[in-house]
């Protein structure tokens, strides 16, 4: 009979209140986790900021990341009296000869404005649910590709641009617990290889492409488009060869542990 009046009694007001924070909550992730328009169309924003299709002195630079992060000025080096002139050279901020910590300490004061700039644009982008469309459309493509989530994708791009955007998003998706750590060895692992590509490519590697041979034919047998097919997949081909190493390794410490229990 107690048991009876238990689940027939009316429910209490603490118990009314309980129940009316846990629909509020659900329903609160219910809306979080909906993927509207805008959030693909900020998905698709962020795919071209970070890719540097936009990059240069156009008007359309203002849509890229590397061109609105800009650049440090030049400081003059050297001054050298050539006749009558004088000739100045100029070198970036760290300046020539510098070496040890203190170069390194400059070399690092070089990297926080690109880092502040591109977490704080991820976080914009976060808000109007970039990254929740990036986890919806990317996670079925890069799942059984890397074995890495869908969310990585607007890190995953901003890599190919810079390794320093690539790196600062990636640790913020790891603080944020929104991968694993064998996630992040695997997804470090693929920027790792080929870092920032089609900054570093198309900056140094195209003028390849320029050289002729003597009988007038292209001295290098080969395409830009084959070039960056080539760098993109051994990129993956690293990420696999890694998260085949952590498996076995996964595999391996668990087998160990199932001994050691059997045999204590």
């Amino acid at each position: 009979m107690m048991y009876i009046n238990f689940f027939l009694r009316h429910p209490t007001k603490m118990e009314q209140q309980n129940c009316h924070y846990k629909e509020t909550e659900m329903s609160t992730q219910l809306q979080e986790n909906r993927v509207g328009p805008g959030a693909y169309f900020a998905l698709a924003f962020a795919a071209v900021f970070f890719s540097g299709l936009l990059g240069g002195k156009e008007w359309y630079g203002v849509f890229d990341f590397t061109t609105l992060n800009g650049a440090f000025g030049k400081v003059v080096s050297g001054v050298n009296q050539q006749g009558d002139a004088i000739a100045t050279t100029t070198s970036a901020f760290r300046g020539q000869g510098g070496h040890g910590a203190m170069d390194g300490f400059l070399f690092a004061l070089g990297l926080i404005p690109a880092v502040m700039f591109a977490l704080g644009m991820i976080n914009v982008l976060e808000h109007y649910g970039a990254l929740r469309a990036a986890r919806r459309l990317l996670t079925p493509l890069l799942r059984p590709l890397m074995g890495i989530p869908g969310n990585t994708g607007l890190a995953l791009i901003g890599s190919l641009q810079s390794t320093d955007v690539g790196a600062s998003l990636t640790r913020n998706l790891a603080d944020e617990g929104q991968i694993t750590e064998k996630e992040k060895d695997i997804f470090a692992m693929f920027q790792f290889s080929a870092g920032a590509m089609i900054t570093n490519f198309f900056s140094s590697g195209a003028i390849l492409f320029t050289l002729v041979a003597i009988d007038g034919t292209s001295a290098v047998p080969t395409s830009i488009g084959a070039c960056i097919a080539v760098m993109f997949i051994m990129k993956i081909v690293g990420a696999n060869l890694m998260r085949l190493c952590l498996s076995l390794g996964e595999k391996k410490a668990a087998t160990q542990s199932t001994a050691q229990g059997e045999a204590s």
